[in-house]
């Protein structure tokens, strides 16, 4: 393998979106971007914070994802918060834009990363909002879990 291939590339995770959501089903898929944007993204400059999913037409696109231009690029740069189109097979599409529009639920990027073979993927996640109280459900849980470790590290 060359010495490109052996650098491992960023991992960007949307932190926030485990928080704010009970996760109720993960699906991998492409990402479109332009020349730049994957130079800063392969650079971690990129943020998944305030990003969804959403149907326009028969596409699914991400919004709100926000790619920093390439800080050696020229003019011809990439708007940091433009759309970008996500690759998925027609019956998946058709599968996910039917749960999100009965149900209510609604489509967040947990990861933005590069495969094995450089081709730029986000994990979508269909997900339902937390109500406060599962919010200090879930926190108190944590707490909990982090507490019984710290005891059996004492005990050892």
């Amino acid at each position: 393998m060359t010495a490109k291939k052996q650098a491992k590339a960023p991992h960007i995770r949307n932190k926030k979106a485990l928080h704010h959501y009970v996760i109720l089903e993960k699906l991998e898929c492409g990402l479109c971007l332009q020349g730049t944007e994957v130079k800063s993204v392969r650079e971690g400059q990129a943020s998944l914070d305030e990003a969804f999913a959403r149907m326009r037409g028969s596409d699914l696109w991400l919004l709100g994802a926000h790619i920093a231009p390439y800080v050696h690029g020229n003019v011809a740069n990439h708007d940091p918060l433009r759309p970008r189109k996500l690759l998925l097979h027609r019956h998946e599409i058709t599968k996910l834009s039917a749960k999100v529009a009965q149900q209510g639920l609604t489509l967040v990027p947990l990861d933005l990363y590069f495969n094995d073979r450089g081709l730029a993927k986000v994990t979508l996640a269909l997900v339902k909002g937390k109500t406060h109280g599962d919010k200090r459900q879930s926190m108190k849980a944590r707490d909990d879990r982090r507490e019984m470790e710290r005891a059996m590290s004492r005990r050892r």
